[in-house]
Formats: structure tokens, sequence, C-alpha cells
């Protein structure tokens, strides 16, 4: 997964990311690959920060974009021994400072004081107010084009909620032929807790039975609680691009995934199937429930980054949408 696709992803904010991969910064920062309009993160951390960058794209080096967003960043430190520790470990908080004179128990105090569990974060990502989208997938990038040209003729209208969506989810929806207007996460009256966030689920149940519903990420756990359903927080949560995903008809999927909360598919009503299993650790990865035409997936199907394996969700979607208005009106 590149760094700069993940530092504009809104799911992350006030997050730490720590990278993996041992040399980072090579391509650089280009401003097509933008996933918001900032970096959402609370701070970076690499083995190797390049001090070249080789991308005929590229506008500035990762160090001039951390310096241009006010973003903290350290490198020159193990970052698999990290990777190691928080597998046994599960998430942790931690504290990046250039404060010298803080003593370790101040920042071990500082780290106690913060949790993501009760935080309403989606109302801090969302867009101030709604706005039209119409840009489609670049033509350079565009992996399914028979998919494309398929939906082109169907100008479907669809409401996303800005609950920290990423644009290319903006880009895939429009690239299936519809026509999208981004509203507030509050409208009409993050990642973070699903459960800090009544509005959103409020809003959705409002919506359930009405129109076709499609939730990804923080939307699959919204949904789920409209469902009736409970989530929950994750001990390590997902985050990559390699998680493998059994999806419908036996059918395997290679998903990128960035999430701390989960849905219990134990607390979800008759009707809603569990369609999408994460096969790392067995949690809910999708739901479907028919009868009120709403699917969700736990993951980022519009892959940026990651694979391309869930870009049929978009199409899956406007099929529904597609049923939906050659279905007769009814009294």
């Amino acid at each position: 997964m590149r760094a700069q696709e993940i530092m504009t992803d809104p799911s992350y904010k006030g997050q730490f990311v720590a990278f993996t991969c041992p040399h980072i910064g090579n391509v650089g920062i280009n401003t097509e690959d933008m996933e918001s309009d900032k970096c959402h993160l609370g701070g970076i951390i690499v083995r190797d920060l390049s001090v070249t960058v080789s991308n005929y794209r590229s506008s500035m080096t990762l160090e001039e974009y951390c310096k241009k967003e006010n973003v903290m960043g350290i490198s020159d430190l193990d970052t698999r021994a990290l990777t190691k520790a928080l597998r046994d470990t599960g998430c942790l908080v931690g504290v990046l400072t250039t404060d010298e004179s803080k003593a370790d128990a101040e920042c071990v105090a500082m780290a106690k004081s913060w949790t993501i569990v009760g935080k309403d974060l989606l109302s801090v990502v969302t867009c101030e107010k709604p706005y039209e989208w119409r840009q489609p997938t670049d033509a350079e990038w565009e992996f399914a084009p028979k998919m494309k040209a398929s939906s082109r003729d169907t100008p479907f209208h669809v409401v996303a909620y800005d609950f920290g969506i990423k644009l290319n989810i903006l880009r895939r929806l429009a690239s299936f032929g519809c026509r999208i207007t981004v509203v507030p996460a509050t409208w009409p009256a993050a990642e973070g807790d699903p459960s800090a966030a009544p509005y959103a689920v409020n809003n959705a149940k409002a919506i359930l039975g009405k129109k076709p519903v499609f939730g990804i990420c923080m939307g699959h756990q919204i949904l789920g609680q409209a469902f009736g359903g409970k989530t929950f927080k994750l001990k390590f949560g997902h985050h990559g691009g390699n998680h493998p995903i059994r999806a419908p008809q036996g059918r395997i999927e290679v998903s990128a995934q960035n999430h701390n909360f989960a849905v219990d598919p134990a607390t979800l009503p008759a009707g809603v199937e569990v369609s999408h299993i994460n096969l790392n650790d067995g949690t809910c990865a999708g739901m479907v429930w028919a009868d009120k035409r709403a699917m969700t997936i736990q993951y980022h199907p519009e892959a940026s980054p990651g694979p391309h394996d869930a870009d049929v969700c978009f199409e899956q979607f406007v099929e529904w949408m597609r049923a939906e208005r050659a279905a007769p009106a009814t009294v």
C-alpha cells in the first residue's frame, strides 16, 4: 500500500502509522493520488526515509509534504520489531514529541489518557456541506472497462454520506455511471467508534427499505447498527492490503482494510445474511439484507491503494439500482 493514499485516508484520523516496508518515500507525493484534501495522520513512522524521488508525477518529497501538512514523523526506527510487538500486544497508544524535557512517565500518562472508543470522529472528517461529484477514474488507471461500459447508460443519482469517504470511492461510482451528491455525516439534520455517532445510525435506519443502500467500511458498521446489531473493538484492528475474504459463491478476494471495530454477527436480526468473512480471524466482512435492499462490505473495494478484487461490488450496487428503476410502482 502506498504511503500517500494511506496518509490522506480520513479513516486514519489522529492515528500513528508504522510502515513495515523499510524504504518509504521513493515515489514522492503527487496531486492525482490524494484520497482527500489533507493528511489525517497524527504521525508517520518509517525505517528509512528516501532522500531522493523517482516518479514522473511527483511534485514534492514525503518530507516536504509532512512539513506542509504539519504532521510529525520519525525515521531510523526498527519498524519490523515494532510490528512484531504490536502483533503480541494489539493496538497501542503512543506519543511522538520533540520536547526532550518530558519524562518517560509523563509521556506514558499522556498515552494512557487517549482512547478511540467513544470518539465521534465522523463529525471531524465529514464535509461541511453537500457537493456534487462527477469525475470518474482516469482512463489511464481504469482496470474494469467492460463493467464501466455496461453501466454508462444508467446515470443513477447516488447520495453518498461522508463518514470519511475516499475520493476513489466517488471515482469508481462515477465510472459505473452514477451521478453523486456527497452529504455531511449529520445530513439532513472515520474512522472512529460507530456507537459514538447515533445520528448516522438514525439516518441509516430512516433510509432502509426505501432505496438500495451500500455501506463501505464505516458505512458497514453503521448499517450493522441500523440493522439492529452491535459493534465491538478489535484487539489488533485490520490494516493493510492483503486480507483474504471469502465472498459469495465461494470466491476468494484479497482486500485492503483499515478499521478497528467489527460487527457482531450474533446480534444481527433474522433476514440479515453475513455474505463476506475475513479468513484471518473469521469476523464479519460483509452483510446483505435482501428485503431491505441493503449490502455492506468491511473493506475498501475502490483499490486506492490495494487489490482490485472487490471492484465488482460497485457493479452489484448499480444492478440493484437498475432493478429498482425497472420495478413497477406500488401504491
